[in-house]
C-alpha cells in the first residue's frame, strides 16, 4: 500500500458512524482478498467525501463494469475490465476497482473514458480524507480573500504531496480529484456547520 490508512485514525476524525464500508461478500471471490478490498472493507472512506455503492439486495454483490456500463463506448477500457466491481461514484464518474493490478479507475459515460484515477485503494482512501477533513477544519480568518489564498494553498499542498507518493489522482486538470480540488479552493462543498461554511454562508 502507497498509504498508510487506518481504520482507528479514520474514526478519531470522522466518528465510526460517518465511515463507509463494504463487506467482503460483496466483491467477487477474484477481489475479495486482495489488499485494496481488505481496505474497503475494514478501513473504509468519510461517507461525505465519496459515495460508495451498495451490493445488491438480491445477490448481495457489487455490480460489475459489465453490468452497469457497454464497454465498447470506451476504447481506453483496459482488457477484462467488465468483470471488475463498481466501489463507488465520484462527481460523473463510476469507481472501479481492478483487482488485479489494485488500481482504481473511473469510467465517466460523458467522455466515455477509463482512467486510471489511483495506484492503490490506499491512495483513494488517503485522497478523500484529506480533502473532506480540509472542507471540516478549514476556517476564513479575517480578511476573506486572504482565506481564499490560504484555501487555494491548503488544495495545492494535498496535490503535491499526494502526486508524490501517487500520480495518477491529480495527474491533470480534467481528473475527478483535480475538479475537485478546484471547486474546494472556490469555496465549494464546504458543509454548513463547519468552519469554513458558517464563514461563508453566515
Amino acid at each position: 500500500m502507497l498509504f498508510d490508512v487506518t481504520r482507528s485514525v479514520l474514526v478519531d476524525v470522522f466518528g465510526e458512524d460517518r465511515l463507509t464500508t463494504l463487506p467482503a461478500t460483496a466483491f467477487p471471490p477474484t477481489a475479495a482478498g486482495t489488499e485494496g478490498a481488505r481496505l474497503l472493507q475494514t478501513v473504509g472512506v468519510p461517507t461525505e467525501a465519496v459515495t460508495l455503492y451498495e451490493p445488491h439486495e438480491v445477490s448481495g454483490r457489487l455490480s460489475l463494469v459489465r453490468d452497469a456500463l457497454h464497454l465498447e463506448d470506451f476504447e481506453d477500457a483496459p482488457q477484462g475490465a467488465g468483470e471488475w466491481p463498481l466501489i463507488g461514484w465520484l462527481l460523473n464518474a463510476h469507481l472501479a476497482f481492478d483487482p488485479g493490478s489494485g488500481k482504481v479507475f473511473a469510467f465517466d459515460s460523458d467522455e466515455e473514458s477509463a482512467l486510471a484515477l489511483h495506484t492503490d485503494v490506499s491512495s483513494f482512501v488517503q485522497v478523500a480524507v484529506r480533502l473532506q477533513r480540509l472542507l471540516e477544519e478549514f476556517t476564513f480568518s479575517g480578511d476573506q480573500e486572504a482565506g481564499f489564498e490560504l484555501l487555494e494553498h491548503e488544495v495545492e499542498r494535498i496535490r503535491q504531496e499526494t502526486s508524490e507518493v501517487d500520480p495518477l489522482p491529480f495527474q491533470d486538470d480534467e481528473t475527478p480529484w483535480s475538479v475537485i480540488g478546484e471547486e474546494i479552493a472556490m469555496g465549494r462543498h464546504f458543509l454548513d456547520g463547519s468552519p469554513g461554511g458558517r464563514a461563508l454562508y453566515g
